[in-house]
């Protein structure tokens, strides 16, 4: 269950533009992070803190902006044009960003 919820917090970091750099912590079916936001997972529908929400279906997830995320094996291709690649516990961007997964966080430049 934190992989799927980290999956989509991190597609929520890439597809949003107001992502900077972030610390979060999963808890159970939830998210915190050091700039506020915050995410919480009900079923296939995760509902993050400034009221979007994003629902996968295999290997698809729909944000409620309209965007969309694609994962393919470790790569995850977004509607915005932009990509990441998954290796191990480091997710890297097509943006040059990395978020690295240490137990139940997640740090991101």
């Amino acid at each position: 269950m934190i992989k799927l919820i980290a999956a989509a917090f991190a597609i929520f970091v890439a597809a949003s533009n107001h992502a900077l750099a972030q610390n979060c912590q999963f808890i159970g079916n939830s998210t915190y992070c050091d700039n506020g936001s915050s995410a919480n997972r009900v079923g296939g529908t995760t509902y993050f803190s400034d009221g979007s929400t994003a629902n996968q279906v295999g290997g698809t997830t729909y944000f409620s902006n309209g965007t969309t995320a694609n994962q393919v094996g470790g790569s995850t291709y977004y509607s915005n044009g932009s990509s990441s690649n998954t290796v191990g516990n480091t997710t890297y961007f097509s943006d040059g960003r990395t978020c690295n997964r240490v137990g139940n966080s997640v740090y991101c430049n």
